[in-house]
């Protein structure tokens, strides 16, 4: 198949370009690269690839592909919190643009990559996808208006796919050290504290950014009549955690490394398990295989090899926010994250 990939450098992209091209696809990206410089270990696999913003694509852009991936957004709450407004206008407003422009270039095909996080106060009962939605941050509410804006494009030549994806983790070319588990580990690695910021009460399901990549090339070639217009929990059912139990992994894993917990820490409003039963049923070929435990070990040794220091893990590469601010503080990016000048 020929895809369209949108944030294709980014940290679940620069995972699923290659993964895609072993599989014989060919992949264009789509991508302004506004973490250009924040490489972990050899750089992303280079693809054909076209620098447009996201909010600017139009359907020439998408002319010619028989699906479109899209990844592209303001990727985690801290960002989006910073300013609502821009997380609506780039997570919301431009992915149904985006698929409205899909449609009208005769595209078949249309995966969002949305997120389990629009469940967001959840509780602690497994919600699967038919489960109301109670999102406590702009990110999670922007998840929810593209899914509810997208369905309404759905008919017999355009057929969308959402992937909730739960809490992703796991080593990267464009690493991310603002997500859970990367973050634990890697705080345990180069200071010898797993570093808990709440009270280690709430329940999160994690799933390994390779497990994410399986699912969209799984879903990107599942039999239309089994997918068409359908949401999917992507994760495990065994891989829902609460913080605390993931922060006893990490210090089981990285040697010297104890636990502890952030002055003043508070329970997260964001509590959460998932069902994900349904994307096993219907989806034969996409299986899980990874667990948080090895994931761990995953990211020690890649830590070990490429030598992570506490000023690199803890400086602005790896955080979205931090890369974002830097880049604004240094003229590159105004105030609406487009390129100044």
């Amino acid at each position: 198949m020929r895809v369209l990939v949108t944030g294709h450098r980014g940290y679940i992209g620069a995972v699923l370009v290659p993964r895609l091209l072993d599989a014989g696809h060919d992949v264009v990206g789509l991508d302004v690269d506004l973490y250009r410089g924040c490489d972990f270990g050899a750089p992303p696999r280079a693809v054909k690839g076209l620098e447009v913003d996201v909010r600017a694509v139009l359907p020439e852009h998408c002319e010619g592909f028989d699906a479109v991936i899209h990844l592209a957004a303001l990727s985690n709450d801290p960002l989006g919190d910073m300013n609502p407004e821009l997380t609506y206008d780039i997570n919301h407003r431009a992915s149904v643009r985006l698929a409205r422009a899909a449609k009208e270039a005769g595209v078949a095909r249309f995966l969002f990559s949305s997120s389990c996080s629009l469940y967001g106060a959840g509780g602690d009962a497994p919600l699967d996808e038919t489960a109301a939605f109670n999102p406590v941050t702009p990110y999670g509410e922007s998840k929810i208006l593209t899914e509810q804006d997208v369905t309404k494009l759905a008919d017999d030549d355009f057929s969308p796919v959402y992937l909730r994806n739960a809490t992703v983790y796991g080593a990267s070319p464009r690493l991310r050290a603002d997500l859970v588990v990367n973050n634990l580990v890697g705080y345990a690695f180069t200071t010898g504290e797993v570093l808990i910021k709440s009270d280690g009460s709430p329940w999160r399901p994690l799933v390994h950014v390779a497990d994410v990549c399986a699912a969209f090339e799984a879903l990107l070639t599942a039999p239309r009549e089994v997918v068409h217009d359908q949401a999917f929990n992507v994760g495990r059912n065994a891989e829902n955690y609460r913080i605390r139990d993931v922060g006893a992994i990490v210090e089981q894993v990285v040697p010297n490394s104890k636990v502890t917990y952030a002055p003043g820490a508070s329970p997260d409003t964001r509590n959460y398990r998932v069902d994900f039963s349904k994307i096993e049923r219907l989806v034969p070929g996409f299986r899980p295989t990874w667990t948080v435990k090895q994931g761990v070990e995953e990211l020690l040794d890649a830590y070990r090899r490429t030598g992570l220091t506490k000023e690199s893990f803890l400086g602005p590469r790896f955080y979205r926010i931090q890369t974002v601010k830097g880049r604004q503080a240094a003229g590159e990016l105004d105030g609406d994250l487009r390129a100044a000048g």
